[in-house]
């Protein structure tokens, strides 16, 4: 018989675990498959969703799967409901409408939910945002914030992090007024060190975005703007908040589960019930940082392995986290701990910085292996030493030459071209396709971009490995 498999949330990661289900057990004759998504939407790609705010990209483009999908994979796909009780007893969810389904194995892909900050005004009696505010995390965010930031209107966006400057970005590149104010002493402070986020923040404003760094905002006036708690005023038609997110545990808290930040799981990703699971950024495990999109892949892969039998030894031990961010004109990677200075008697710490070009580099070396780095407007230097950071081998003993770009592992140059770049080197870091493994699916009659994504997924996440597969893809077409 069939193991009845529910998964709670169609997101990034709900979607993920089901392709990955489906690949292992394409007939569904060890699982039988439901998928409640709470969204009326088909699954979406939320980390291109500042490509959608910035035009770039039609809302259709990051949709994850089409409307047949569901029917093609035996998938019993459930959209716009909402799941409303967990019974562990009699193994049954409750949904809105009052009906229910049963499960022999249940996984939590709740996802997580926009944090709005104790601002007087941001929010209505409700705990929505008032009129005038929008969140930055669904697709129905992004149509909000398009229908109320008119061409050449002022616009605020309340937090400097990752998503606050991908969608500062793609409103500037819009035709907005952009201003991001941010209560610490300069932007992704979790990601970079002050150095960085000078140059970072200098090469944003040279687009057009404006910064109040330092400051919080004490109120919202609507139509009015931001007061600011330096007794300063921003100005503002709409106000766009990326200040966090909260995981989203209701239904685990109400279920009796262990919760802390986030439901609590093991390297099986289970749950403190033996047959409830949870993946994404609902979950917390101790090898990984919830809000980004590689481990809840790669937990994706591991459950499905464990759900199906197909891998009964699988287990998740954590993912290196690797930051991009993904705005227009800007080229930024952030690996490992960035926070290290040259005073660690225990650490090299290398660093260059150049702000007039929108230049940083800095690179943290443990036990002559990469612990951390930052490069800004230095992609040579950021495909070398990523692949030195995934790989786990030794350093160059030219530093300065690896800070460049100019040295990869054994003394060779830097990868100049395709033909350059070592099969076993990760090109798309989200679904971990080597440059081999996109060699051999072209070899095997996957010939261009649209086919090489179809076959190995890759730019299919986060999106900033394209032009590296673009160029794979054109120097084989060449040497075919």
């Amino acid at each position: 018989m069939t193991r009845k498999v529910v998964v709670l949330g169609y997101g990034m990661a709900g979607a993920r675990l089901a392709d990955e289900i489906r690949a292992r057990d394409p007939e569904g004759t060890r699982v039988t498959l439901t998928v409640i998504g709470e969204e009326p939407h088909a699954a979406y790609n939320r980390v291109l969703l500042s490509a959608v705010v910035a035009g770039t990209m039609r809302p259709e483009m990051v949709r994850l799967h089409d409307a047949d999908w569901a029917a093609r994979h035996e998938v019993d796909l459930r959209t716009d409901v909402k799941a409303e009780h967990i019974d562990r007893a009699a193994r049954r969810i409750r949904l809105s409408g009052g009906s229910t389904v049963d499960y022999d194995a249940l996984v939590l892909a709740t996802g997580s939910r926009p944090w709005l900050p104790p601002i007087e005004g941001l929010t209505a009696d409700d705990g929505t945002p008032a009129p005038g505010v929008v969140t930055f995390r669904t697709l129905d965010d992004c149509d909000r914030i398009l229908d109320a930031a008119k061409a050449g209107a002022p616009v605020a966006v309340l937090g400097g992090g990752l998503l606050g400057l991908e969608a500062a970005r793609g409103l500037a590149g819009r035709g907005n007024l952009v201003t991001v104010v941010h209560p610490v002493g300069h932007v992704m402070e979790r990601q970079l060190d002050a150095g960085a986020g000078g140059v970072l923040a200098r090469a944003l404003g040279e687009l057009g975005i404006d910064f109040k760094l330092g400051a919080g905002a004490a109120r919202y006036v609507p139509g009015d703007g931001l007061k600011l708690d330096d007794g300063s005023k921003v100005h503002a038609d709409l106000v766009v908040v990326s200040t966090g997110v909260r995981a989203e545990t209701t239904l685990a808290v109400e279920a009796g589960l262990a919760v802390d930040r986030g439901v609590l799981v093991d390297d099986a990703l289970r749950t403190s019930d033996g047959r409830i699971h949870a993946i994404g950024d609902c979950a917390q495990h101790p090898g990984t940082v919830s809000g980004l999109v590689e481990p809840a892949w790669q937990q994706a892969k591991v459950l499905a392995d464990l759900l199906t039998g197909a891998d009964v030894s699988a287990r998740y031990r954590g993912t290196q986290v690797i930051t991009k961010l993904k705005a227009r004109g800007i080229d930024l990677t952030a690996l490992g701990d960035v926070h290290t200075d040259a005073a660690d008697p225990d650490a090299e710490v290398v660093c260059l910085t150049d702000p007039a070009r929108g230049r940083y580099a800095k690179l943290v070396v443990r036990g002559e292996r990469v612990a951390g780095a930052i490069l800004l407007g230095a992609p040579d230097a950021a495909a070398n030493i990523t692949h030195l950071f995934d790989r786990g081998v030794p350093v160059p003993e030219d530093r300065l030459a690896v800070l460049l770009g100019r040295a990869l592992p054994g003394g060779a140059t830097v990868a100049s071209s395709p033909a350059d770049i070592p099969a076993a080197a990760v090109v798309c870091r989200c679904n971990s396709v080597t440059k081999g493994r996109l060699v051999e699916a072209f070899r095997a009659g996957a010939t261009d971009v649209t086919e090489l994504a179809s076959v190995t997924r890759a730019t299919t996440g986060c999106g900033s490995c394209r032009d590296a597969v673009c160029g794979i893809a054109d120097w084989l077409a060449t040497t075919a």
